[in-house]
């Protein structure tokens, strides 16, 4: 393990890279996890990607929901390459170290995905409620220009919100060493290496980023109970149960992500700790994005028929 001391940037205190640990240091273990998380991402990979192109193929998916899924899809991707690819290469190389720019890139792309994500699951929980709730104005409250709109707020909201995070990072000195026990570059172990004053960030953490995460929290479990309560309203027993299959699995990922990710960023830096909590984000992060596409979409109908058809056609 290459672990070198900090190089000078502007003075002699400031450090130009960092070291990611990764999640053992245990060279055995080092190749389990390489093997665990290969097999993990190239799920995630496999999973969204035929998701997008099924989606693009087959005209019976260009639905508000399957439009909402592949930009689901297309975000999770972007997720976990943004960070798995560098770790897998670290638990094979002896130098672990990222560039100061590039720690940066890093944690932009993340926080812009998982932001994305967190808005995109919102978005999805109000077009199932208007879909159960209100059939007969789906059309009309769904149509394509308001699809486009959500989902491109969605986009711009998780790039602003990433944007001001990684710029107010960009402006902390880092003296305190420059050794993350982490697979990346995150906010809360950066804080920690910084000799700044980091009260500020973790004001905009709580503030922005809390808006933008619980804000998308919240409006998916009002959309939820909505269709909770709709579904107690269905007369056959087959179609509650059916209703509430669908909806309890979607709310078990949607409560993984959504605790994970709230307990990570929405608490005081001073709670936080490398050893303990560099496992979380492997679950918002790396295992949500390969169950969404199994979760949200191949359990479908209409996504299994089109899958069936384009292997027909080949």
């Amino acid at each position: 393990m290459d672990v070198r001391e900090p190089k000078g940037r502007a003075n002699s205190t400031s450090v130009t890279e960092f070291i990611l640990l990764g999640l053992s240091s245990d060279p055995e273990q080092q190749l389990i996890l390489f093997g665990v998380f290969t097999a993990i991402y190239l799920m995630a990979l496999m999973g969204n990607v035929l998701i997008v192109l099924l989606i693009g193929l087959d005209s019976r998916l260009h639905t508000p929901m399957y439009f909402f899924l592949g930009n689901l899809s297309v975000v999770d991707i972007g997720y976990t390459s943004s960070t798995v690819p560098k770790m897998l290469a670290n638990y094979l190389a002896r130098d672990k170290s990222i560039p100061w720019a590039g720690c940066l890139s890093q944690m932009f792309f993340f926080i812009s995905f998982g932001g994305i994500e967190c808005l995109l699951l919102g978005v999805m929980a109000y077009d199932r409620y208007v879909a159960i709730c209100h059939p007969l104005h789906y059309g009309a409250l769904m149509s394509r220009r308001v699809c486009a709109l959500l989902a491109g707020a969605a986009w711009a909201v998780g790039l602003a919100n990433s944007a001001v995070h990684t710029s107010l990072m960009a402006v902390l000195s880092f003296c305190r060493g420059n050794v993350l026990r982490h697979f990346f570059c995150d906010i809360p172990p950066l804080f920690q290496l910084s000799c700044s004053d980091t009260r500020p960030n973790q004001a905009v953490t709580f503030a922005v980023g809390g808006a933008v995460i619980l804000g998308s929290f919240l409006g998916t479990m009002v959309s939820y109970a909505y269709i909770g309560l709709a579904v107690l309203q269905i007369r056959t027993r087959e179609g509650r149960l059916k209703a509430f299959s669908t909806c309890a699995s979607h709310l078990a990922v949607v409560s993984l992500y959504f605790g994970t990710i709230i307990f990570t960023y929405i608490r005081p830096n001073s709670t936080y700790s490398q050893e303990q909590d560099r496992v979380l984000p492997v679950l918002y992060g790396i295992v949500t994005p390969m169950l969404n596409p199994i979760i949200y979409s191949l359990r479908n109908k209409e996504v299994q028929g089109a899958l069936r058809k384009a292997l027909a056609r080949n």
